[in-house]
């Protein structure tokens, strides 16, 4: 719970310059569907993010204070502080450098608060509009099991909120974000999980080689240069020269000529057509040849025949069905994922400072050959 992650299926995006608009009141930084995001509510949560980052990977803490914008006077002072105590003796960073590290701090804290907030009111919104309810008593029985499970005391629950600065409406609004997804995904994919026995049928019919194996044989060859070198060979292994001798002395083949001439598990179309009919339509144990080919000439004899196998329809059809569903309900999600965004960032309007991906006034930044912070200390927080 302490993750500020991304909720349902919004992506992560790089902000962007945009115009703000009109219908954002002035006290918020946003406005989805007419609902104001307010400026309190974004400072509440670019607290949780910064504090959520502040932890190190051994758990200790790194936390410097939150970068406001535009000065950034704190967090120049913090940031200034720790690294002071890390390099001892060495050169410490100017204040335009530190001032620069916390606006791209901020950057990052903006992204991800704003894309949190924007995505929590397309969900919500989404699930009005679809008559999805969850009921609080349900979100605080949700609740309930997941701090039980993070939380081995109530000690432990009260550290938690009070280093990562959230309340208990925040993780209640999380559980319940995480609830309404999961009814919204499930209701989306709902129909596409309903598959027939025609479209099972269908299925296996075009795709029988998967639930099979193919027919084999192995071989033993001889491959000479010539057609006289390869009657000869031919006449001595009809004579009682066993096979693996005669290959070992004479074949040219260097992947069979020193293991008995063997080739084990040949299927049908492996080896060069010519070969290949031969090999498949001769007898088992009976020496064959000459057969050219573009290599030479081959003597050969089919030493093991293994028949193709197939399973029956009615011993694959629940793995078929299982995969049709799911390939069924992927192609619905993806094509309600496009839907619900396009909608929704219709909808989302966001002040100047504060414009993500997500928002309609947005626009991708131009690609250049160089990379720059010129959007690192552009946002404001007023």
């Amino acid at each position: 719970m302490a993750a500020l992650g991304a909720v349902f299926f919004v992506s992560v995006a790089l902000a962007a310059c945009g115009s703000s608009d009109s219908s954002v009141p002035g006290n918020a930084v946003a406005s989805v569907n007419g609902t104001p995001i307010t400026m309190a509510t974004f400072n509440h949560w670019l607290t949780v993010a910064a504090n959520s980052s502040s932890q190190s990977a051994t758990g200790q803490s790194t936390k410097t204070a939150v970068p406001v914008p535009p000065d950034y006077t704190a967090c120049i002072s913090s940031l200034g502080t720790q690294l002071a105590a890390v390099l001892k003796g060495k050169a410490k960073p100017t204040q335009a450098e530190l001032k620069s590290e916390c606006a791209q701090e901020y950057q990052s804290y903006l992204q991800q608060v704003m894309q949190f907030l924007l995505s929590a009111d397309w969900v919500l919104g989404e699930a009005q509009q679809q008559g999805i309810k969850v009921s609080d008593a349900t979100v605080a029985k949700q609740f309930a099991t997941i701090k039980k499970q993070q939380f081995p005391t109530t000690a432990a629950y009260n550290a938690f909120l009070a280093s990562s600065g959230e309340t208990l409406a925040d993780l209640l609004l999380r559980v319940k974000l995480e609830l309404v997804s999961t009814d919204l995904r499930n209701k989306v994919t709902a129909k596409a999980g309903n598959i027939t026995s025609a479209q099972v049928a269908s299925y296996y019919n075009s795709h029988q080689t998967t639930y099979g194996t193919p027919a084999t044989r192995n071989v033993s060859i001889i491959l000479v240069k010539t057609q006289a070198e390869a009657q000869a060979a031919l006449a001595k292994v009809k004579s009682g020269t066993p096979f693996a001798v005669e290959a070992k002395k004479v074949s040219i083949d260097v992947a069979t000529k020193n293991n008995g001439g063997q080739l084990t598990g040949v299927v049908r179309g492996q080896e060069e057509q010519a070969l290949d009919t031969a090999i498949f339509s001769a007898p088992l144990s009976k020496i064959e040849g000459p057969v050219k080919t573009p290599f030479g000439y081959y003597v050969f004899a089919v030493s093991k025949i293994t028949p193709a196998t197939q399973q029956p329809l009615s011993k694959v059809a629940a793995t078929i069905k299982t995969t049709l569903a799911a390939q069924g309900q992927q192609t619905a999600l993806t094509k309600f994922v496009a839907d619900f965004t396009k909608r929704w960032t219709a909808l989302t309007v966001c002040r100047t400072g504060f414009v993500v991906q997500d928002c309609k006034s947005y626009k991708a930044p131009k690609a250049t050959g160089a990379t720059g912070a010129s959007g690192a200390t552009g946002a404001s927080g007023g």
